[in-house]
């Protein structure tokens, strides 16, 4: 695993612990597909949560949130399609976790699929 790798798998464990204490229940991570990545798949009640983790030293370029494109929210989606056919349809929104300058910050249904 190489450092980046490294930093971002602690990036996800540390929105995992972060969702935990706040009711979400993850129940997978790292789900890939080809042209797509969820990085964690949770439960917050009856809705499935699929949630990008965006970790940023500075908020030069834009930031966390600013790196999350329309071709970005493609691919989650893409991948969410695919999630949710080999496990059945229901509910579920996408969230993102922000983590930037040692900050977490969740933001809930962060964007839709179109």
């Amino acid at each position: 695993m190489t450092s980046k790798q490294a930093i971002g798998a602690a990036g996800e464990s540390r929105a995992a612990e972060f969702l935990a204490t706040r009711g979400l229940r993850v129940i997978e991570r790292n789900f890939r597909v080809r042209g797509g990545e969820l990085d964690l798949v949770c439960r917050d009640g009856g809705v499935v949560v699929f949630v990008e983790v965006r970790l940023r030293a500075s908020t030069a370029y834009g930031g966390a949130a600013a790196s999350i494109t329309a071709a970005k929210q493609a691919r989650l989606i893409l991948a969410a399609r695919h999630w949710l056919a080999r496990h059945g349809e229901r509910p579920c929104r996408f969230d993102c976790v922000l983590i930037q300058d040692g900050k977490v910050e969740w933001l809930r249904d962060a964007f839709r699929p179109a």
